[in-house]
C-alpha cells in the first residue's frame, strides 16, 4: 500500500498501525461518548451529590427582608471632585486664593497651595431642592431619586490602595471584592449568567484584584466584559459563541471531562480549585443560551438608545455600558459594575478635564436611572456612584486638585435608600468629613444591610480565621435607609 504526500514510498503494515493508532483510539472514544450520551442528564443532576459541593450560585436566603435585590456600581475611576459636583462650598468661593485656615493632613499625595474655588455654578433642583453642579444637568433632573452622601472617608491617598479598599475593603491585602461577597452571600437569580459582571474594568491600580474572588470559591469571581482599553462597542463576553461545535457535542465533551474531574475528587477528596473549575465550565456552557442576546443591544428602540446617549459623541461608550448594566440586572445578575476609566484624576487642567468627563457620563447615568424607574426596577436595584476618593479644595498648580480621601461624595439611588436627601457633611471648605462620617467599611456594611445581609454574619473561614468584607469594622448608616 502506498501513501503519498510530496513523494511516494511504501510503508509496512506495522508502520501503518503505529502511525494510525491514535485514529483507532479516537474511534474507540467516539463509541464511548455515544454510550455515555444517554447518561448526560442523569450525570448533570448528580453533580452536587457526587462532588459534595452544591451549586454555589444558587439563590440563598438573606438574613432578613431585603430592600434591594441587586447592585449597579457606576465607578468613576480617578476621583471626582466633591466641591465641583455635589458638595458646594460658598466659603471656598469667597476665600478663593487664600491659604487654607487650618492645617492640612499630615500625609498628602502631593503638595498643594491656596484655596481654589469651583469653576462651576450650583443650582437647586427638584422638589428636594438639592444643589447640583452645572456639570451634571441630566443627573440633576433625577436628584429627587438620589441620596447624596457628602461625608465619605477612606484611608489611602494613592489610587492603587484606594481602589482596592473601595472594592475589597482592604488597601493592602488581597481580599475578595464586594461583588464577590454579595454573590457569595446571596447567589444569583439567573443560573445561566454569572452573579457578578464588570463591564470595561480598569486594568491598572490593582486590576483583576478589584473584581477577584480571592480566597472565596472561584464561581464568585467577577466576569469581565472587555476592559478599559477597549471601546464598549467592541467589548464582548469571551468565547460566548461556538460556530464549529454543536451544543450536543459540547455537552458530551463536558460530561466526559466532568466525569474525569469527579473521579479525581472521589480519589483525593475536596479540592476547591477543581470544584470551581467544574462549575466554571458548566456556567460557561449555560451562558451560551442567554449571553449573546443580552450583549446585542441592536434590538433596543432608537428612543431607548437615544436616552442613554448611544451613537452620540461623547456619550456612546459609557451609554453602552449603562444599557448593558440594565439588561444584565433585569435578567437577575446580582452585581454589575461599569467603569469610567481612568479620567477623573485632574491634578491639572481641572476645568477641561471634569467638563469632558461629566459630558461623557451625565446623560447615560440619567438615562439608566429613568429606565430603571420606568421598568419598576429602581425600587429594588441599588445604584451607587462615585470614585475611590475626592479632591482637595486647595490648588495643585494653577488649575488642579490633589487626591483627598478625608472627605468626599458618593451617591446612592433606589434599593431602599431615602430619596431626595443629603447625608453627612464636610467642613466649610470640603476637605474633611465632619458630620455623620461614612467610612468605606460603613458603606459596605450599609450596602449589605440593604441587601438583607448582616455584615458581621457574612463570613468565610480561610487561613485559620473568619474573614468578612468589613473586616472588624463597619457600621450601618441607618440615616440613608428609608
Amino acid at each position: 500500500m502506498d501513501f503519498c504526500n510530496n513523494r511516494t514510498r511504501a510503508v509496512t503494515r506495522r508502520e501503518m498501525l503505529k502511525q494510525f493508532s491514535g485514529g483507532f483510539g479516537m474511534l474507540a472514544l467516539a463509541g464511548l461518548l455515544g454510550e455515555e450520551a444517554a447518561q448526560a442528564a442523569k450525570t448533570a443532576a448528580k453533580v452536587a451529590e457526587k462532588t459534595g459541593a452544591p451549586n454555589p450560585l444558587a439563590p440563598k436566603k438573606p438574613h432578613f427582608k431585603p430592600k434591594a435585590k441587586r447592585v449597579i456600581f457606576l465607578f468613576m475611576h480617578g476621583g471626582p471632585s466633591q466641591v465641583d459636583t455635589f458638595d458646594p462650598k460658598p466659603l471656598l468661593t469667597r476665600d478663593d486664593g487664600k491659604p487654607l485656615p487650618f492645617a492640612k493632613p499630615r500625609v498628602t499625595f502631593a503638595a498643594t497651595g491656596n484655596l481654589l474655588k469651583s469653576p462651576w455654578q450650583f443650582k437647586q433642583y427638584g422638589q428636594s431642592g438639592i444643589p447640583v453642579s452645572e456639570l451634571f444637568p441630566h443627573v440633576a433632573g433625577c436628584v429627587d431619586d438620589l441620596c447624596i452622601i457628602r461625608s465619605m472617608k477612606a484611608d489611602n491617598n494613592a489610587h492603587g490602595g484606594a481602589l482596592l479598599q473601595l472594592h475589597t475593603g482592604s488597601d493592602s491585602f488581597i481580599r475578595p471584592s464586594m461583588g464577590s461577597w454579595f454573590n457569595y452571600g446571596l447567589g444569583t437569580e439567573n443560573q445561566n449568567l454569572p452573579g457578578f459582571i464588570t463591564i470595561c474594568p480598569t486594568l491598572g491600580h490593582g486590576g483583576v484584584q478589584n473584581w477577584s474572588s480571592a480566597f472565596l470559591p472561584a464561581p464568585y469571581q467577577g466576569t469581565p466584559i472587555g476592559n478599559a482599553s477597549i471601546p464598549a462597542s467592541k467589548a464582548q463576553l469571551s468565547h460566548i459563541t461556538n460556530a464549529e461545535t454543536s451544543a450536543d457535542l459540547q455537552r458530551m465533551q463536558l460530561d466526559l471531562l466532568k466525569d474525569m474531574n469527579e473521579d479525581q475528587l472521589r480519589h483525593f477528596g475536596h479540592d476547591p480549585n477543581l470544584e470551581g473549575r467544574i462549575q466554571s465550565f458548566e456556567l460557561a456552557f449555560r451562558m451560551q443560551s442567554e449571553g449573546p442576546n443580552l450583549m446585542d443591544i441592536s434590538k433596543e428602540s432608537k428612543a431607548m438608545r437615544d436616552s442613554y446617549g448611544i451613537d452620540e459623541k461623547p456619550t456612546d461608550d459609557f451609554g453602552r455600558q449603562c444599557l448593558l448594566a440594565r439588561r444584565f440586572s433585569e435578567k437577575g445578575v446580582r452585581f454589575v459594575q461599569v467603569t469610567h476609566s481612568y479620567k477623573w484624576d485632574q491634578h491639572g487642567d481641572l476645568k477641561n478635564g471634569h467638563t469632558n468627563n461629566a459630558r461623557e457620563v451625565d446623560k447615560p447615568i440619567a438615562g439608566l436611572l429613568k429606565d430603571l424607574k420606568a421598568r419598576g426596577l429602581l425600587e429594588d436595584t441599588l445604584v451607587l456612584w462615585g470614585g475611590e476618593f475626592g479632591r482637595t479644595p486647595t490648588a495643585q498648580g494653577n488649575d488642579g486638585r490633589d487626591h483627598n480621601p478625608n472627605g468626599f461624595t458618593m451617591w446612592m439611588a433606589g434599593g431602599g435608600i431615602k430619596p431626595g436627601t443629603i447625608y453627612g457633611a464636610t467642613d466649610d471648605y470640603g476637605y474633611h468629613a465632619v458630620q455623620d462620617k461614612m467610612h468605606v467599611h460603613d458603606l459596605h456594611a450599609t450596602m449589605l444591610h440593604l441587601l438583607g445581609i448582616d455584615h458581621k454574619k457574612l463570613t468565610y473561614r480561610y487561613g485559620g480565621r473568619d474573614f468578612r468584607l468589613t473586616d472588624v469594622f463597619g457600621e450601618v448608616a441607618h440615616g440613608v435607609i428609608a
